[in-house]
């Protein structure tokens, strides 16, 4: 796939949570809880991490387009187009989730 097609997810971030987990959709926003604290930017860092590894693709490829300081979110997926990305997602959701949530 090439490098240059770049899709956008709009996220909702709890940080301090009880466990780090992709909770499901809230209409089109995806709802995700870390363990990190907010500070420093330590649930930045865990949920780049965490969706990097859901979407089995380099933590490079993610990053945090908008909301550095906010729990709302636009990640930056580089290298997936649109389609594929929330295709991924679904698959990462617990199957309860899966089956409920489409965007």
């Amino acid at each position: 796939m090439p490098k240059t097609a770049t899709s956008r997810l709009h996220v909702k971030v709890q940080p301090n949570a009880s466990r780090s987990e992709i909770a499901g959709w809230t209409g089109e926003v995806v709802r995700l809880r870390t363990t990190a604290p907010p500070a420093r930017g330590k649930a930045n860092q865990a949920i780049v991490e965490m969706l990097a590894r859901a979407l089995d693709i380099p933590r490079t490829d993610v990053r945090v387009a908008r909301g550095h300081a906010s729990r709302d979110k636009v990640l930056e997926v580089v290298g997936m187009d649109q389609a594929v990305l929330l295709r991924r997602m679904e698959k990462a959701l617990p199957p309860t989730l899966a089956a409920s949530a489409t965007p």
